[in-house]
């Protein structure tokens, strides 16, 4: 992975931290999470009209990714009713790196050396670390279902965008129909749910909400343009560093203590990004 990459992967990784900051933010988090995908889907349609539209074979992939990245959201959505930034993001995001080098070496045959798996490694323990304040400060443990299948949902949609964005070869356009059908998914799911209470208001929140959706979809799109050029599962394990940038955010803007736990954990966190590197 050059340097070029790499860089443009942990800015990625900083946007990715921002929005769920934003989303942290609002009074409800499931207006919050309606706004950023209603957002999301417009930004997306307007980028995939500007494009050539995808082939047959590029649909199953769009359609798989949009379910899954509903799923993922309504699972962060309800993990974040229960939990703060530094727990849940922590969570949802930790594991998905080592699930993402297991599927891509058993099914689609990428080749990692062993200091890049060592540095996957690392950087997942890390960042599973600065969750045991879940077990131990009493917190509540309705969040972690939800997390550990938000964390499911991000490997799933991990693989399935970094190949599927291959076989369609304009990753652009990619992106853009994907976020269309996930804010069409999530909306529908949502409205069934919760009826039109999900809906906010004119608001603040449609203010926050669309900064968040345009950090989201930038960071995202550079995500997928960066499994295009390199290794899926390094490029997911290396913008896993938003835990690092989901933690400062959570003590700098939220109050949240910082405790040397979580310390010791972004520093692993950083050498297991080193590690990639060698």
């Amino acid at each position: 992975m050059s340097l070029y990459i790499l860089f443009a992967v942990l800015g990625a990784a900083l946007l990715h931290a921002a929005w769920n900051g934003l989303v942290r933010l609002g009074a409800s988090r499931v207006h919050a999470m309606m706004v950023l995908s209603a957002v999301q889907g417009l930004i997306g349609l307007a980028m995939a009209l500007s494009h050539a539209v995808p082939g047959a074979r590029v649909w199953p992939w769009l359609i798989a990714s949009g379910l899954v990245h509903s799923a993922y959201k309504t699972f962060l959505t309800h993990a974040y009713e229960h939990g703060d930034l530094s727990r849940v993001y922590p969570l949802a995001r930790g594991t998905a790196p080592m699930i993402v080098l297991v599927v891509e070496s058993l099914f689609f045959g990428e080749a990692l050396s062993w200091p890049e798996m060592g540095g996957i490694m690392l950087l997942g323990l890390g960042i599973l670390m600065l969750a045991t304040g879940v077990f131990t400060d009493g917190e509540s443990r309705r969040l972690l279902p939800y997390a550990f299948a938000a964390a499911a949902a991000t490997a799933g949609y991990s693989v399935l965008d970094g190949e599927g964005a291959r076989v369609a070869g304009d990753t652009a356009a990619f992106v853009g129909w994907m976020f269309v059908l996930d804010g069409v998914v999530f909306a529908g799911v949502m409205s069934l749910l919760r009826g039109g209470a999900a809906w906010p208001a004119p608001g603040r929140v449609w203010a926050a909400g669309s900064l968040g959706a345009a950090a989201s979809y930038a960071s995202y799109a550079v995500a997928v343009w960066a499994m295009t050029q390199a290794p899926v599962a390094l490029v997911a394990a290396i913008r896993e560093t938003s835990i690092v940038f989901g933690v400062l955010i959570g003590w700098l803007a939220f109050g949240e203590r910082m405790t040397p736990a979580k310390a010791v954990s972004a520093l692993m966190i950083a050498g297991g990004v080193i590690l990639t590197r060698l």
